[in-house]
């Protein structure tokens, strides 16, 4: 998923810079961090802290819970927080397992089993690897 999020941020610059994958990285692990996966629905970010992270844009431009925020209430509502992430972990391994029976059963039905014997013709595809490296395009 990094070399997915880095090779278009950096598709353009691969011939002239080969370390500029390294200023990237950060933004593209934030935006994976902050991404609710497809198997739990929710944020790793969320699952790991107990609260979606603030965005610099809610920042800039007053987002309702950062108005709504409240310094006082903030020991209580902490605490409110930390009971819904037992329960949010609770329904994110309910949602995973259910998404990986999906998987299963798709790859059951549908990806069939190849046997090769000693002999038999197969495609291989050679490529030159002559002046690529790991973020090249394929």
């Amino acid at each position: 998923m990094l070399l997915q999020g880095l090779k278009p941020r950096i598709f353009n610059w691969l011939n002239k810079f080969s370390a500029c994958w390294v200023a990237e990285l950060p933004v593209v692990l934030w935006s994976l961090r902050t991404t609710p996966s497809q198997a739990t629905g929710y944020t790793p970010f969320f699952m790991v802290y107990g609260s979606e992270a603030v965005l610099p844009m809610d920042l800039d431009y007053g987002a309702p819970r950062i108005r709504a925020y409240d310094k006082q209430g903030d020991i209580a509502s902490h605490q409110d927080a930390m009971d819904q992430l037992d329960e949010a972990r609770d329904i994110a391994l309910l949602r995973s397992a259910k998404y990986q029976q999906a998987l299963r059963w798709y790859h059951g039905r549908w990806v069939r089993d190849q046997a090769f014997n000693v002999g038999d013709l197969v495609l291989h595809l050679m490529q030159s690897d002559k002046d690529c490296h790991k973020l090249s395009p394929p």
